[in-house]
């Protein structure tokens, strides 16, 4: 598979797939879309996901990133397209 192709198939997955249900099925979030972050102790919800521009962050530890890169840090795997 070329690169380009990856690339590609790699932005359709990205725009197709809801960060709000990818993230909920490893996190506990409220309604508001926010929970205690997963990669920093913490005792105040600081991790909020805006399902709208498919993102998260942490206002806490301040990582943040799209649906990739939160599987990348939780699972803690690398994602081979995340350097695309």
């Amino acid at each position: 598979m070329k690169d380009v192709d990856f690339r590609e198939l790699v932005e359709k997955v990205r725009e197709q797939t809801d960060i709000v249900q990818v993230i909920g099925q490893y996190i506990t979030l409220d309604r508001h879309n926010k929970a205690l972050c997963p990669f920093h102790q913490e005792e105040t919800p600081s991790f909020s996901v805006n399902q709208r521009g498919q993102y998260f962050h942490c206002f806490g530890c301040g990582v943040s990133g799209d649906v990739f890169r939160f599987l990348e840090l939780y699972e803690k795997r690398p994602f081979y397209g995340s350097s695309l």
